[in-house]
C-alpha cells in the first residue's frame, strides 16, 4: 500500500536520479504505467518490421519489399511518412514517429550513379519497434542503407537486421558496425534541448508544462518536419514524474486514420507540418505555431488552464534555470522535476488512502477548505484528475 507521503518520496527519488551527466543513473523501471521500456536485443517482438521503398527514374514510388509483411493501411501510412512521394521534392534524410503504440523510423537517400540500382533514384529504408530511440535507428539504417546501395538486394540487408535482433551486433569493414548496447533508450529522452524552447517562449513555456501536467492535448506545427521532431521530442521532459514518451505523436498527417487512432488517447504532443492543423480546434487544447513563437490556448480548454500566482513561481524558475550557463540540460529538468514535488506535496495534506486497493485520492472538501487562489485550486483540482486521483 502506497501512502501519499511515499507517492512524494518516490517523485522526489525520480527527480533525483536526473544526473548532470546524463541518463547514466536513470531506472526506468521506476516509470509510472505507460512508461517505454527498451526491448532486449535478443527478443523478437510484434512490431519488428523492416521495409524499403523506391522511387525509380520515371518518378513512380514502389513499395518493394518489407520483412514480415504488413497491412495495406500501415503500409500507406509509412509511404506518406517516407518523403519519396512529396510533390516539392525535398529530401528529409530522418523522420520518425509513432501510430498506435508502434514507432516508425524512416531514412530516405538519394542513389548515386555508381550504385547497382541502375534504375532507382532514392530508396527509403523503414524500421518499426516497440521502442523510443532515434538516435540508435538512424544510426542502424544507415547502414542498411549503405548495404542496399551496395548490394542492390534486401538479402543482405535481412542478415545485418536479423543480427540486431538477436544478437544485439552487425559488423561490416566496408558498411559499418552496429552496436545496440551503445544506445541506452534512457539517453534518448534527455537529447532534446529544454533550453532552446524556454528561449523561443521564455515565460510562455509554463503554458506547456501546465498542459503537459493536466494530460492535454498539445498540436505542434511547423513547415519543416526536422523542426517539429526536434521540438515534439523534448517535451515530455518537462513532466519527467512520469516518464512517460508514448505520449509523443512526432509526425502526424491530417489522414482520417491518423486521426482517428491519435484521438484514442487521453493527452498528446502531436507534430504537423500541415500550416491546416491551426484549423482543426476539435485535436488540441494548446496549439504551438513554431513558425511564428505562438503558443495559443483553445477556448474550451481556458477553464482548465487558468494561469496564477502558482503558475508564475513554476514559469520562473523554469526560465531561471534554463537560462543559467552553469546547468546542463540534465539538471534543468532536475529541477523542474523537484518543483513537480513540491506541487504534489501541496496536494499531499488533502489526500488520503483509499480503502480499497490502497490508491491514493484527493478529498476535495479538504481542498476547498484550504482557500487556496482560484488558479491554484483549479490547477491542483485538475491535476488530481489527471493522475487519477479522483474518487469517482
Amino acid at each position: 500500500m502506497q501512502t501519499a507521503r511515499g507517492f512524494i518520496q518516490q517523485l522526489e527519488r525520480r527527480a533525483q536520479l536526473v544526473t548532470h551527466e546524463g541518463a547514466e543513473e536513470l531506472d526506468p523501471s521506476s516509470g509510472s504505467r505507460g512508461f517505454l521500456k527498451a526491448k532486449t536485443a535478443n527478443r523478437w517482438g510484434p512490431s519488428d518490421h523492416l521495409s524499403t521503398a523506391e522511387k525509380d527514374t520515371n518518378g513512380e514510388v514502389l513499395w518493394v519489399w518489407s520483412y514480415p509483411s504488413t497491412t495495406a493501411s500501415l503500409r500507406d501510412l509509412l509511404l506518406r511518412k517516407c518523403c519519396l512521394t512529396d510533390e516539392n521534392k525535398l529530401l528529409h534524410p530522418f523522420v520518425f514517429g509513432q501510430y498506435r503504440r508502434t514507432w516508425f523510423y524512416i531514412t530516405t537517400v538519394e542513389v548515386p550513379d555508381s550504385s547497382i540500382l541502375k534504375k532507382v533514384t532514392h530508396f527509403s529504408i523503414v524500421l518499426t519497434a516497440k521502442d523510443f530511440n532515434p538516435e540508435k535507428y538512424a544510426a542502424f539504417t544507415r547502414i542498411l542503407c549503405r548495404i542496399y546501395l551496395k548490394y542492390g538486394s534486401p538479402v543482405k540487408m535481412m542478415e545485418s537486421y536479423i543480427a540486431v535482433l538477436t544478437k544485439g551486433i552487425c559488423q561490416s569493414e566496408e558498411n559499418g558496425s552496429f552496436f545496440s548496447k551503445d544506445f541506452d533508450s534512457r539517453k534518448a529522452y534527455l537529447a532534446g534541448s529544454i533550453k532552446d524552447i524556454v528561449s523561443q517562449f521564455g515565460m510562455e513555456t509554463v503554458i506547456l508544462h501546465t498542459a503537459l501536467m493536466l494530460k492535454k492535448r498539445i498540436v505542434v506545427y511547423h513547415p519543416k518536419i526536422e523542426a517539429v521532431q526536434e521540438f515534439t521530442r523534448t517535451l515530455p521532459a518537462l513532466v519527467w514524474h512520469r516518464q512517460d514518451w508514448t505520449i509523443l505523436h512526432s509526425y502526424m498527417h491530417l489522414h482520417a486514420e491518423e486521426l482517428e487512432g491519435l484521438q484514442m488517447c487521453t493527452g498528446y504532443i502531436a507534430g504537423f507540418v500541415e500550416l491546416e492543423v491551426s484549423n482543426r480546434p476539435d485535436l488540441y487544447d494548446v496549439f504551438v505555431n513554431l513558425a511564428d513563437s505562438e503558443i495559443t490556448i483553445a477556448p474550451l480548454a481556458k477553464e482548465t488552464m487558468t494561469m496564477g500566482k502558482l503558475h508564475k513561481e513554476i514559469g520562473q524558475l523554469i526560465v531561471q534555470s534554463a537560462e543559467d550557463p552553469e546547468k546542463s540540460e540534465s539538471q534543468v529538468i532536475q529541477d523542474i522535476a523537484l518543483k513537480t514535488k513540491e506541487i504534489f506535496t501541496n496536494l499531499a495534506p488533502f489526500s488520503e488512502v483509499s480503502g480499497d486497493g490502497g490508491k491514493i485520492i484527493l478529498s476535495v472538501e479538504a481542498l476547498k477548505q484550504k482557500r487556496f487562489p482560484p488558479a491554484t485550486e483549479n490547477f491542483l483540482y485538475h491535476l488530481a484528475a489527471a493522475e487519477q486521483m479522483l474518487k469517482i
